[in-house]
Protein backbone atom coordinates (compact mmCIF):
# COMPACT_ATOMS: atom_id res chain seq x y z
CA UNK A 1 0.00 0.00 0.00
CA UNK A 2 1.24 3.48 -0.87
CA UNK A 3 2.48 5.41 2.21
CA UNK A 4 0.10 8.33 1.59
CA UNK A 5 -2.93 6.05 1.34
CA UNK A 6 -1.83 4.05 4.39
CA UNK A 7 -1.40 7.19 6.48
CA UNK A 8 -4.74 8.56 5.32
CA UNK A 9 -6.61 5.35 6.20
CA UNK A 10 -4.79 5.20 9.54
CA UNK A 11 -5.81 8.79 10.28
CA UNK A 12 -9.42 8.02 9.36
CA UNK A 13 -9.28 5.06 11.73
CA UNK A 14 -8.25 7.35 14.57
CA UNK A 15 -10.97 9.84 13.64
CA UNK A 16 -13.57 7.07 13.65
CA UNK A 17 -12.37 5.93 17.07
CA UNK A 18 -12.51 9.45 18.49
CA UNK A 19 -15.95 10.15 17.06
CA UNK A 20 -17.51 6.87 18.21
CA UNK A 21 -15.82 6.98 21.63
CA UNK A 22 -17.03 10.54 22.27
CA UNK A 23 -20.54 9.80 21.01
CA UNK A 24 -20.94 6.73 23.22
CA UNK A 25 -19.83 8.71 26.28
CA UNK A 26 -22.34 11.51 25.70
CA UNK A 27 -25.38 11.80 27.96
CA UNK A 28 -27.83 11.66 25.04
CA UNK A 29 -26.45 8.38 23.68
CA UNK A 30 -26.17 6.89 27.17
CA UNK A 31 -29.86 7.59 27.78
CA UNK A 32 -30.80 5.89 24.51
CA UNK A 33 -28.63 2.81 25.01
CA UNK A 34 -28.94 2.38 28.77
CA UNK A 35 -32.25 0.49 28.51
CA UNK A 36 -30.59 -2.01 26.14
CA UNK A 37 -27.40 -2.61 28.13
CA UNK A 38 -28.44 -1.68 31.66
CA UNK A 39 -25.67 -2.26 34.20
CA UNK A 40 -23.43 -3.64 31.42
CA UNK A 41 -23.20 -0.32 29.55
CA UNK A 42 -19.89 0.85 31.00
CA UNK A 43 -18.17 -2.50 30.56
CA UNK A 44 -19.51 -2.83 27.00
CA UNK A 45 -18.36 0.70 26.25
CA UNK A 46 -14.83 -0.07 27.46
CA UNK A 47 -14.63 -3.39 25.60
CA UNK A 48 -15.85 -1.85 22.35
CA UNK A 49 -13.38 1.02 22.69
CA UNK A 50 -10.54 -1.42 23.32
CA UNK A 51 -11.42 -3.55 20.29
CA UNK A 52 -11.86 -0.47 18.10
CA UNK A 53 -8.50 1.13 18.91
CA UNK A 54 -6.75 -2.25 18.76
CA UNK A 55 -8.07 -2.75 15.21
CA UNK A 56 -6.83 0.71 14.21
CA UNK A 57 -3.42 0.04 15.77
CA UNK A 58 -3.07 -3.36 14.09
CA UNK A 59 -3.85 -1.81 10.71
CA UNK A 60 -1.25 0.90 11.29
CA UNK A 61 1.34 -1.66 12.38
CA UNK A 62 0.67 -3.63 9.18
CA UNK A 63 0.38 -0.77 6.69
CA UNK A 64 2.89 1.82 7.91
CA UNK A 65 6.66 1.65 7.88
CA UNK A 66 8.00 0.48 11.26
CA UNK A 67 11.70 0.74 10.33
CA UNK A 68 13.48 2.74 13.05
CA UNK A 69 14.69 6.24 12.35
CA UNK A 70 18.46 6.81 12.30
CA UNK A 71 18.54 8.42 15.73
CA UNK A 72 21.50 9.31 17.89
CA UNK A 73 21.84 6.80 20.74
CA UNK A 74 21.18 9.55 23.29
CA UNK A 75 17.92 10.50 21.52
CA UNK A 76 16.77 6.88 21.30
CA UNK A 77 17.55 6.42 25.01
CA UNK A 78 15.67 9.61 25.87
CA UNK A 79 12.58 8.39 23.98
CA UNK A 80 12.72 5.08 25.83
CA UNK A 81 12.99 6.97 29.12
CA UNK A 82 9.99 9.14 28.25
CA UNK A 83 7.93 6.06 27.42
CA UNK A 84 8.78 4.31 30.71
CA UNK A 85 8.13 7.49 32.68
CA UNK A 86 4.76 7.75 30.93
CA UNK A 87 3.92 4.19 31.97
CA UNK A 88 4.81 5.09 35.57
CA UNK A 89 2.63 8.21 35.47
CA UNK A 90 -0.24 6.18 34.03
CA UNK A 91 0.01 3.49 36.72
CA UNK A 92 0.24 6.04 39.54
CA UNK A 93 -2.79 7.87 38.17
CA UNK A 94 -4.83 4.68 37.84
CA UNK A 95 -4.32 3.97 41.56
CA UNK A 96 -6.39 7.07 42.33
CA UNK A 97 -9.49 5.78 40.54
CA UNK A 98 -12.09 3.27 41.66
CA UNK A 99 -11.10 0.74 38.99
CA UNK A 100 -14.24 -1.32 39.57
CA UNK A 101 -16.42 1.65 38.76
CA UNK A 102 -14.00 2.84 36.05
CA UNK A 103 -14.20 -0.52 34.25
CA UNK A 104 -17.91 -1.08 34.79
CA UNK A 105 -17.53 -4.18 37.00
CA UNK A 106 -18.86 -2.40 40.10
CA UNK A 107 -22.05 -1.50 38.25
CA UNK A 108 -22.59 -5.14 37.28
CA UNK A 109 -21.84 -6.37 40.81
CA UNK A 110 -24.29 -3.88 42.34
CA UNK A 111 -26.97 -4.89 39.83
CA UNK A 112 -26.56 -8.58 40.61
CA UNK A 113 -26.72 -7.92 44.35
CA UNK A 114 -29.81 -5.73 44.01
CA UNK A 115 -27.92 -2.64 45.18
CA UNK A 116 -28.21 0.88 43.74
CA UNK A 117 -25.93 1.83 40.86
CA UNK A 118 -22.68 3.26 42.32
CA UNK A 119 -22.95 6.23 39.97
CA UNK A 120 -20.11 8.48 38.86
CA UNK A 121 -16.88 8.84 40.78
CA UNK A 122 -16.45 11.85 43.08
CA UNK A 123 -14.17 14.65 41.92
CA UNK A 124 -10.54 13.56 42.42
CA UNK A 125 -8.16 16.39 43.38
CA UNK A 126 -5.41 14.64 45.35
CA UNK A 127 -2.45 12.46 44.37
CA UNK A 128 -1.37 13.01 40.77
CA UNK A 129 -4.43 15.24 40.33
CA UNK A 130 -2.79 17.88 42.52
CA UNK A 131 -0.38 18.58 39.67
CA UNK A 132 -2.48 18.08 36.52
CA UNK A 133 -6.19 17.58 35.92
CA UNK A 134 -5.66 14.74 33.44
CA UNK A 135 -2.73 12.58 34.64
CA UNK A 136 -3.96 9.60 32.60
CA UNK A 137 -3.76 11.69 29.44
CA UNK A 138 -0.33 13.03 30.45
CA UNK A 139 0.97 9.48 30.82
CA UNK A 140 -0.60 8.48 27.50
CA UNK A 141 1.03 11.46 25.71
CA UNK A 142 4.42 10.45 27.09
CA UNK A 143 3.98 6.82 26.06
CA UNK A 144 2.95 7.86 22.55
CA UNK A 145 5.85 10.25 22.00
CA UNK A 146 8.30 7.89 23.63
CA UNK A 147 7.39 5.44 20.88
CA UNK A 148 7.89 7.93 18.03
CA UNK A 149 11.08 6.20 16.89
CA UNK A 150 9.78 5.11 13.46
CA UNK A 151 7.19 6.32 10.92
CA UNK A 152 4.42 4.21 12.45
CA UNK A 153 5.26 5.41 15.97
CA UNK A 154 5.44 9.04 14.86
CA UNK A 155 2.07 8.85 13.07
CA UNK A 156 0.58 7.17 16.14
CA UNK A 157 2.00 9.86 18.43
CA UNK A 158 0.57 12.68 16.30
CA UNK A 159 -2.87 11.14 15.82
CA UNK A 160 -3.09 9.82 19.36
CA UNK A 161 -2.13 13.18 20.83
CA UNK A 162 -4.75 14.97 18.73
CA UNK A 163 -7.34 12.49 19.99
CA UNK A 164 -6.24 13.03 23.61
CA UNK A 165 -6.44 16.81 23.28
CA UNK A 166 -9.97 16.63 21.88
CA UNK A 167 -10.88 13.96 24.44
CA UNK A 168 -9.66 16.13 27.30
CA UNK A 169 -11.84 18.99 26.09
CA UNK A 170 -14.82 16.66 25.91
CA UNK A 171 -14.13 15.32 29.39
CA UNK A 172 -13.81 18.86 30.76
CA UNK A 173 -17.39 19.55 29.70
CA UNK A 174 -18.64 16.35 31.33
CA UNK A 175 -16.83 17.08 34.59
CA UNK A 176 -18.08 20.66 34.63
CA UNK A 177 -21.65 19.46 34.16
CA UNK A 178 -21.24 16.80 36.85
CA UNK A 179 -19.39 18.73 39.56
CA UNK A 180 -20.29 22.35 38.81
CA UNK A 181 -18.46 25.08 40.74
CA UNK A 182 -16.25 22.56 42.57
CA UNK A 183 -14.72 21.58 39.24
CA UNK A 184 -14.44 25.19 38.08
CA UNK A 185 -12.49 26.08 41.22
CA UNK A 186 -10.23 23.07 40.72
CA UNK A 187 -9.79 23.96 37.07
CA UNK A 188 -8.67 27.48 37.99
CA UNK A 189 -5.95 26.11 40.27
CA UNK A 190 -4.54 23.11 38.41
CA UNK A 191 -3.21 22.91 34.81
CA UNK A 192 -4.66 20.40 32.39
CA UNK A 193 -1.56 18.48 31.28
CA UNK A 194 1.73 20.27 32.01
CA UNK A 195 2.65 20.52 35.71
CA UNK A 196 3.68 23.93 36.97
CA UNK A 197 1.95 25.97 34.27
CA UNK A 198 -0.72 28.12 35.90
CA UNK A 199 -4.02 27.97 33.98
CA UNK A 200 -5.14 31.16 32.29
CA UNK A 201 -8.35 32.68 33.68
CA UNK A 202 -11.18 30.89 31.86
CA UNK A 203 -8.65 28.79 29.94
CA UNK A 204 -7.26 25.28 30.22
Amino acid sequence: MEPLAANLIYALGWISFGAVHSALSSSAVKQRLAPLFGAYYRLSYNLFAGIHIAAVWVFGQWALDASPFDLEPAVASALTGVRWLGILVLLLALREYDLGRFSGLSQIRSHRQGLPDPGDEPLITDGMHRFVRHPLYLGAHMILWGGAANPFGLATAILGSLYLIVGARHEEGSLRALHGEAYEEYRRRVPALIPGITPRPGGS
